[in-house]
């Protein structure tokens, strides 16, 4: 491989890290007036939609409609997006999106187990000592001063590792039993179309709807822009995962993290003391010793 291209791949994941981390942040703005959790997952997925709609014209590629590929996008609908979105939105009104950057990086830690309990991992001493330190990690996140607001804040820890859960059973499943014939952008594209289909009527029902006619702010336009980049992230990360490999692009998932905790900073203010970064080295050490070698790994978050 030759100087270029390396270069042209680690600008490539940085960028990709640093514009998905932004989503977190975003994510914030968008539930700061009381915007619901479905009104916003609602026009989220609209916009998804829409922007890998076109993409795959530009393809010339359509999107299969069988049984095998509809049970495949209701699964990752509500496992990939309006599961962990839901958890998302309700514990990021009440947590630093900071943190929440830091919570997303152990869907790695959470595929192992999730991976054991499906059949398709074998345990390990070195791995144990990952899963260790990385919910050494997560507890000391949740210790009295460290990041959480308020000691009764906690349950809305729990609640934030709800998503990450989701993502590491997602991608799992789509290890052990494929996409159902669909290529990524198809896979992600069905998910999404299902996912909007099924957030509008409960977005109506329970009185979460957002009108697109009324008074735009800050929320508004945080929603846009944060799914405008999640969508383009998803498609560089594909890219990437393609042209330089699995293992190279799933190591985007230390710069969201870092990225995310920047642009908290940036944008909010948001400041950790010494227990948050003692927990991130340990949740980042606790990665790096859990995942497999020589294998396909966990996609990165947003996938």
């Amino acid at each position: 491989m030759s100087g270029d291209r390396r270069r042209l791949y680690a600008a490539t994941l940085l960028v990709t890290g640093i514009g998905w981390g932004s989503t977190q942040a975003l994510g914030k703005i968008a539930v700061s007036t009381g915007h619901g959790h479905f009104g916003l997952i609602f026009w989220q997925t609209v916009i998804g939609a829409l922007l890998l709609g076109g993409l795959q014209a530009s393809r010339g590629r359509g999107l299969p409609v069988t049984g095998p590929t509809l049970r495949f996008a209701l699964l990752i609908a509500l496992i990939g997006t309006l599961i962990p979105n839901t958890t998302f939105y309700i514990a990021v009104a009440h947590l630093p999106a900071g943190l929440m950057s830091i919570l997303i990086s152990t869907v790695p830690l959470l595929a192992f187990p999730v991976a054991l309990a499906l059949g398709t991992d074998r345990f390990g001493g070195t791995r144990l000592l990952g899963l260790i330190c990385g919910f050494a990690g997560v507890t000391l996140i949740a210790q009295p001063g460290a990041a959480l607001p308020a000691p009764a804040a906690a349950v809305w820890l729990a609640v934030a590792m709800v998503g990450p859960l989701c993502y590491a059973a997602e991608g799992n499943i789509v290890a052990k039993w494929g996409t159902a014939g669909l290529d990524p952008v198809q896979a992600i594209l069905a998910a999404t179309i299902v996912a909007m289909l099924v957030s509008l009527p409960l977005a109506l029902a329970s009185g979460q709807w957002i009108d697109p006619t009324g008074p735009w702010g800050a929320p508004e336009y945080a929603l846009i822009l944060s799914a405008v980049v999640n969508v383009a992230m998803y498609v560089v990360y594909v890219w990437l995962a393609q042209a330089a490999g699995a293992v190279f692009a799933a190591q985007t998932g230390y710069v969201v993290t870092a990225a995310g905790i920047g642009w908290a900073a940036l944008l909010m203010g948001e400041r950790f003391g010494p227990l948050v970064w003692l927990a991130v080295a340990l949740i980042f050490a606790g990665v790096a010793l859990v995942q497999p070698r020589g294998r396909r790994p966990i996609p990165a978050p947003g996938d």
